[in-house]
C-alpha cells in the first residue's frame, strides 16, 4: 500500500509543477512595487534625455573623427599635428596612471 500512495503523490506533484510555478510567479508579482504613472513618466523622460544626449555626443565624435581622417588623407599639416599631439598626450596619460597605480 505504501508504494501506491507514494506513486500517486509523485504523479500528482509532476502534474502540478506548472500550476505551482504559475502560483508562485503570481505571488511574487504581487510583491513588486509598481511605479505610479507619474514616476514611470519621469523615468521615461530621463531615459529619453540620456539617449538623445548620448546620440548627439557620439554623432559629434564621429564627425570630428571623420574630419581628422579626411585631413590626414589630404596631408593637412594641422590634422597630422593634432594626431601627433593626441598620441603624445595618450602616452603621457598612460605613464602617469601606471605610476599612480604602482
Amino acid at each position: 500500500m505504501a508504494k501506491g500512495k507514494s506513486a500517486k503523490k509523485k504523479a500528482k506533484s509532476k502534474d502540478n509543477v506548472i500550476m505551482r510555478y504559475l502560483r508562485e510567479t503570481r505571488a511574487e508579482l504581487r510583491k513588486v512595487h509598481w511605479p505610479t504613472r507619474e514616476e514611470a513618466w519621469n523615468l521615461t523622460k530621463v531615459v529619453i534625455a540620456v539617449t538623445v544626449s548620448m546620440a548627439l555626443l557620439l554623432g559629434l565624435l564621429v564627425y570630428l573623427f571623420a574630419l581628422e581622417l579626411r585631413g590626414i588623407i589630404d596631408g593637412n599639416a594641422i590634422a597630422i599635428g593634432v594626431v601627433v599631439l593626441v598620441a603624445i598626450a595618450s602616452v603621457v596619460a598612460v605613464v602617469i596612471l601606471n605610476r599612480q597605480m604602482a
